[in-house]
């Protein structure tokens, strides 16, 4: 078994120079950098390859890459988001060499408006927002009846005062404030005057 391993090794190696040799092709160290079409930002993790040949590469995080390559060889430049690019490289290179800047121009997709709903229906979708309550719906509520017209309508007209009884209270308050404007404010809860006046009141409005 250890002396399969070295035969096997030794009889690939073989083939390739064969194979190489019968190509005449020249194997080079293709080296270079790719730039976005601004000039001014590298693009990492570009994918470099030979569809022909299965070899490639990617570029590191400065946008650096090398890989050998025979001449003559395709070779493209992919990434996400950017167009691919199609580079040959060229015969007769006596340095065994080639170093390349390579630009890649952004590939913009635009995709259709999607409107994503989590109901079946759009009258689905309505009749839920329409049956939601909000947090203070329970005083909404209670202001939603109170300022309810005819219940503003029946307080207006159960009313007991008239303009004549507001225009005499009005009328009263100022001649008392004038009266007792040197004295404390006194407690009509203890003037039986304003007891009597009270219960009469009372019974005026029981017989109406």
């Amino acid at each position: 078994m250890k002396l399969i391993v070295p035969l096997l090794l030794a009889a690939f190696i073989g083939f390739t120079h064969n194979t190489l040799g019968q190509s005449g092709k020249e194997v080079i160290q293709f080296t270079g950098v790719v730039f976005a079409e601004d000039s001014t930002s590298i693009i990492p993790g570009v994918h470099i390859y030979t569809p022909k040949g299965g070899r490639g590469t990617t570029t590191n995080p400065y946008g650096f890459f090398s890989m050998p390559a025979l001449e003559g060889d395709s070779i493209i430049f992919s990434a996400v988001g950017f167009e691919r690019v199609h580079y040959i490289i060229p015969k007769h290179n006596e340095q065994h060499s080639l170093k390349l800047l390579v630009y890649l121009k952004e590939d913009i997709t635009f995709l259709e408006e999607v409107e994503v709903f989590p109901y079946p229906s759009e009258a689905a979708f309505k009749a839920a927002v329409l049956a939601a309550k909000l947090p203070n719906q329970r005083d909404l509520d209670n202001l939603d009846q109170w300022v309810n017209s005819e219940i503003m309508k029946s307080m207006y007209w159960n009313l007991p005062a008239s303009p004549n009884m507001n225009h005499r209270f009005f009328m009263q308050e100022q001649m008392n404030a004038q009266i007792y404007r040197v004295q404390a404010p006194q407690n009509p809860l203890l003037n039986p005057f304003a007891w009597a006046a009270f219960i009469r009141s009372l019974q005026k409005n029981k017989d109406k």
